[in-house]
This record gives structure tokens, C-alpha cells and sequence, in this order.
């Protein structure tokens, strides 16, 4: 007998062997156990989840010779013949090769006629989303007024596509990219099931690989065996991928940790040396980060498939969590712009270097003006802002008033978060907690959406967690936009004193009889 592919050989010929999609199956199951069918059922979702799958075992369900149920016997003429595609009442149609009208009109002029052998006629149209708007315009009106002895089963990657109108006469169930923790106990239980030795370490590579799709994850599988020569070892999964040995990860992440550039760079050098993928070489240096940042909060939700659980938990310990957050970030923010650089073995390193460039302030203290990754620029506050009057705080102001100042210009706040921030002060942080002072005259600012907007912001400077506490009164120094409104107003006088004395001025206000008008004198800031 012919070997046959593990992908064919392993789809579910029941609802119960479906791997992912519990949400699916538990409303056909009760729809067919109940006899509550409607007459179109559409299956969106990714490649390889198991839409065309689903679809025929629902076929094999409607017409099981034991009768319509959620357990189809597998056993008679029906089953066997939709399982080895040759049930004359099954209509399968590949809409991306059959996409103009007369194809569909071809395709529905015996909807009307009876099965022939079959409970129900069944249409499995895939990839619907291909066919021409004058081939929907056709399915349409069988969809309208369906006989009682035909089924659609319609299945699509990009439901977008459909006209509403067809969407709107299907019962549309949208399936799941399987987890990669369910691909892997799959791949495991089929390489049990086969005989086949296979390491923890490359199921899990390959259900990585897989994103999502069971389908691939089997053909992965397939290909994997026969690179290996029968078996699944990890480094004949890496070569065949083009992925690299975790060590390799964790070397740079090591690196990382003691801040050490050289080491980097040599590591990377190393990893050019074998041809690495570096987009796939950040992703799963990415995979790590998240790992650690998950045993700095809770250790015993790290999983060991690996082997590598130990190693892990040692990096958690050396790297601070708010380093941890920022390497992150940065990664993601790199992954997007690797396609950017002029090769990716430099904008790799980019990413690398850009890590050991930037360090997060410390949660457990007030951030220091000079260690902000942000350019400090002054900025004129919004012409809302009143000028202070008599009885007002005094201009002096203390060391934490001024760096308020310079941490709200480099947060690049607008609006109102930017108004109510300008017209608080802070007075003090204790861990996490940052409490702020805001004017009570300007007690308006205080809403809901801008607070968090505010402290969103902070945690994106800080690096992490804050928590504000604001609170309305008189603050004992002035407030940021006090202070820009005295300077405005400084320099707004001393706008207005020097058109005043210019003798040219004063030539023509003697000459004319006039005087300078003072709202009409205004401070030209200089462009840069």
C-alpha cells in the first residue's frame, strides 16, 4: 500500500477527534442533536484549522444510515463514501477554479432534483469569497428559497469578501488558530500512535512553526521524519526550518544582562556564519523575554517542555523586570522596522544595540532629568492657561516642581491629558504609587480619560508600573503651566517695552498722535 501523508491520514473523521475548536463543534453537536439545521453553514478561519473538515464530517452526520446525529457511525456506505470522497450526494466545488456564473448556474440546476442516495444534498463550496459578483447573484437566490433536502456548506479564508447578503443567510462559525501547546500534545500523540521516536523540542519547534495551523503542523511533521531519516530530533528540525538552537537565545540574552556589546555583536557575527533567519532569530528572542518577564511575577507558571525552565528562571534574576519590559518593546518595535534596514544582519544588531542604549528609570525612584531616553524641550503651554495674579505662589520652586516640568515635556503630552498634568505638582512617589497635587482652580481637568492617558504615559517613560493619586488644593510651589504662563508674561512685557522704546516707534506715535496698542505686540518665537 502507498504511504500516505500524516496531514491526510490524521484529519478527524469525527467531531470528537477535532483538535481547537470546541467552540464549533459544541453548537453543531447540539444543533444535530436537537434537529435544529439550518440550511447554510459558513466556516471562516485560517489555513489548515479544519473548515473543509468540519464541513464533511457534518455531511457524514446529516447522512449517517443510522440517522442525523452528532455521532456519525463511520461504518456504512455513507460515511466510508464521504471519508474516501466519493459520495455521489456530496458536492464538493473549489469556488477559486470555478468562479464565473455559468460554473455556478451549472452548479444549481439540480439543487431541485432529490438525492440521490443520500438524507441531503450537500454543496461544500470552498474558498466561496473566489466567486464572481454574478456567480453569488445566483447562489443567492437558491440560498433565498433552499428546497428541504439541500445543504450548503461554505467555507472561506477571507469572509470580508462575502457579500452581506449571503452572510446574512448562513450560520457563520469562525474557527480558532489551534494554540501551539495543543499543536504540540498533537504532534506528540501522533508520533506515539506511529512509532516514532521524537524530542519535546522539536514538537514544540514545529507547532511554532506551524502558526496556527494543524494542517501545516502535519506536513511539517512529515517533512521533519524525512529529513531525520525516521525520527524527530530537534537539530534536524532547526536545520530544516532554518531556525537556530535555543542556546544560541539564551546567549544573547545573557550578553544582554551583563550589558556586554562584544559578546553581542560576536554572537551575531556567529549566527551569520550558519545563515540564521534574524526575523526569526528576534522572535524568539521575543518568546524568552515574555518567558522571564512571566517568572519575575509568577515562577511556577513557566513550563519546562524545553528543558530549559532552570535557565530561564537564572535570566529572571539577573535582568530587572523593567529592563525586561524594555528589551521587549524595543524588539517588537524592531521586528516591525527589520524589513527597513539595509540587511538584516545589521538592523539585527541595531535592535541589540538600541537595547544597551536605553536604560528605564528605576520604579523605586523619582526620575532623574538626565537618565530620560527622551530629548527635554520646552514647548509654550496652551493659551488657555491663565497668567498669574497677585496672591499667586511664588515663582521659586523646588528640585521636584522643576523636574515635573521637564518629565511633562518629554512625555509629549496633548490636550487635556497635557493641561492637567501642567497644572499639577508632585508631591511625592513612594514605590509604584505617584501622587500629584492639582491646582484647585483648574479642578475641571480632572477626568476620568485623561488621568489615564497620564499615567499610561508615565509607564511608558518610567519603563513601569505607576499608579497616580491626584488630589485638588493649593500647591505651596508653582505648577508647570504657572510657570510657563510667567515666563509668557516676562516675556510678553519685555516684548512690549522694547516696541515702546524703539526711537522709530516713538517718532511716530509723537508724529501721529497715537500710542502703541499692546495686544497687538507679539513674541516671535525663532525657528530652529
Amino acid at each position: 500500500m502507498s504511504y500516505q501523508v500524516l496531514a491526510r491520514k490524521w484529519r478527524p473523521r469525527n467531531f470528537a477527534e477535532t483538535v481547537g475548536q470546541e467552540h464549533v463543534v459544541r453548537a453543531l453537536t447540539h444543533a444535530l442533536d436537537n434537529d435544529r439545521l439550518h440550511h447554510a453553514f459558513l466556516f471562516t478561519g485560517t489555513r489548515g484549522v479544519g473548515k473543509t473538515t468540519l464541513a464533511r464530517v457534518l455531511a457524514k452526520a446529516l447522512n449517517c444510515e443510522q440517522g442525523v446525529s452528532s455521532t456519525p457511525c463511520g461504518t456504512c456506505s455513507a460515511c466510508r463514501e464521504i471519508d474516501e470522497g466519493r459520495f455521489v450526494d456530496l458536492i464538493e466545488v473549489d469556488a477559486a477554479s470555478r468562479t464565473k456564473v455559468e460554473d455556478t448556474r451549472e452548479l444549481l440546476e439540480n439543487v431541485q432534483y432529490a438525492p440521490t442516495r443520500g438524507r441531503y444534498k450537500v454543496y461544500l463550496i470552498d474558498e466561496v469569497h473566489m466567486l464572481s459578483t454574478h456567480s453569488f447573484n445566483a447562489l443567492l437566490k437558491t440560498l433565498e428559497e433552499p428546497p428541504p433536502h439541500v445543504k450548503f456548506l461554505l467555507a472561506t479564508t477571507d469572509p470580508q469578501k462575502l457579500p452581506v447578503t449571503i452572510l446574512s443567510r448562513c450560520l457563520q462559525f469562525n474557527l480558532k488558530r489551534v494554540p501551539v501547546d495543543l499543536i504540540t500534545r498533537q504532534i506528540e500523540h501522533i508520533l506515539q500512535q506511529e512509532g516514532t521516536a521524537g524530542e519535546a523540542v522539536a514538537c514544540k519547534a514545529i507547532a511554532r512553526a506551524a502558526d496556527g495551523s494543524l494542517r501545516d503542523a502535519l506536513s511539517l511533521l512529515d517533512q521533519a521524519i524525512a529529513y531525520g531519516g525516521g525520527a524527530l530530533r530537534a537539530a534536524d528540525v532547526h536545520a530544516m526550518l532554518g531556525s537556530i538552537e535555543q542556546t544560541h537565545v539564551f546567549t544573547l540574552l545573557e550578553a544582554l544582562a551583563h550589558h556586554n556589546a562584544q559578546a553581542l555583536l560576536e554572537r551575531v557575527d556567529l549566527l551569520a556564519q550558519h545563515a540564521a533567519d534574524f526575523e526569526g532569530v528576534l522572535a524568539d528572542l521575543l518568546t524568552q523575554m515574555h518567558r522571564i518577564a512571566l517568572a519575575q511575577v509568577i515562577p511556577d507558571a513557566v513550563d519546562d517542555t524545553a528543558g530549559d525552565r532552570d535557565a530561564v528562571l537564572a535570566l529572571a534574576r539577573a535582568i530587572a523586570p523593567e529592563d525586561v519590559q524594555l528589551f521587549y518593546q524595543i524588539g517588537t518595535l524592531g521586528r516591525r522596522d527589520l524589513p527597513l534596514a539595509p540587511d538584516a544582519q545589521s538592523g539585527f544588531e541595531m535592535i541589540l544595540l538600541r537595547m544597551l542604549a536605553f536604560r528605564p528609570v528605576s520604579a523605586t525612584q523619582t526620575p532623574p532629568v538626565a537618565s530620560s531616553p527622551v530629548p527635554v524641550k520646552a514647548t509654550p503651554a496652551a493659551p488657555a492657561t491663565p497668567v498669574p495674579k497677585a496672591g499667586a505662589p511664588k515663582p521659586a520652586q523646588s528640585a521636584a516642581s522643576g523636574e515635573w516640568a521637564e518629565i511633562i515635556e518629554a512625555l509629549k503630552l496633548t490636550g487635556m491629558t497635557r493641561q492637567l498634568a501642567a497644572n499639577c505638582v508632585l508631591q511625592g512617589r513612594e514605590g509604584p504609587v505617584m501622587r500629584l497635587l492639582l491646582d484647585a482652580s483648574q479642578a475641571h481637568l480632572q477626568r476620568k480619560s485623561a488621568e489615564q492617558q497620564l499615567q499610561q504615559a508615565l509607564q511608558g517613560y518610567l519603563g513601569a508600573p505607576v499608579k497616580l493619586e491626584i488630589s485638588t488644593g493649593t500647591p505651596e510651589q508653582e505648577t508647570p503651566a504657572l510657570a510657563e504662563a510667567r515666563v509668557q508674561n516676562d516675556r510678553q512685557q519685555a516684548a512690549l517695552q522694547a516696541v515702546e522704546s524703539d526711537a522709530t516707534v516713538q517718532a511716530l506715535c509723537a508724529t501721529f498722535n497715537t500710542r502703541v496698542q499692546s495686544d497687538a505686540v507679539r513674541v516671535i518665537e525663532k525657528s530652529e
